[in-house]
């Protein structure tokens, strides 16, 4: 075999050009799909760890008094199941520790910690409405808390 007769390697000139127009078409097309998928109401976001932690943030925020009685006098307070939705959250924490981003482990702390800060604001608040008459001077005129039953 004489160097003349070795195998040549041809690259195409266009074949750079044609890789280079697919990988933007898929791309547009990447980006056109997120779009579409935002701007669609019915359509469910990815899931995700960053859903799974706003799943379980949302339900402890409902019953943080999110949520307004029916009654329109006050807002509805589900200490036990915003409880039971912020120790998920925390169990989540502890079981997936070491296997997280940086980014998902800080969201996830962050969550809890205002999650608990806001817990305890709604303890103290439900226990001055229970200490304080509902005539007293300084009570505060307004929506109230409303437990449920």
């Amino acid at each position: 075999m004489t160097p003349d007769d070795s195998p040549q390697i041809h690259i195409d000139s266009d074949w750079k050009a044609e890789a280079q127009a697919e990988k933007e078409k898929l791309a547009a097309a990447e980006r056109d799909k997120e779009a579409s998928a935002a701007s669609d109401p019915k359509k469910l976001p990815p899931a995700n760890f960053q859903g799974l932690v706003g799943i379980l943030a949302s339900q402890a925020v409902m019953g943080l008094g999110a949520v307004p009685d029916e009654s329109g006098k006050g807002v509805l307070i589900d200490l036990d199941g915003a409880k039971f939705a912020i120790d998920l959250l925390a169990v989540l924490e502890e079981k997936t520790s070491g296997n997280l981003t940086d980014d998902e482990a800080r969201e996830v702390a962050t969550v809890l910690t205002e999650l608990r800060a806001r817990f305890v604001q709604v303890t103290q608040l439900i226990a001055q409405q229970v200490t304080q008459p509902a005539d007293a001077p300084d009570a505060k005129s307004g929506p109230g808390i409303v437990m449920p039953d």
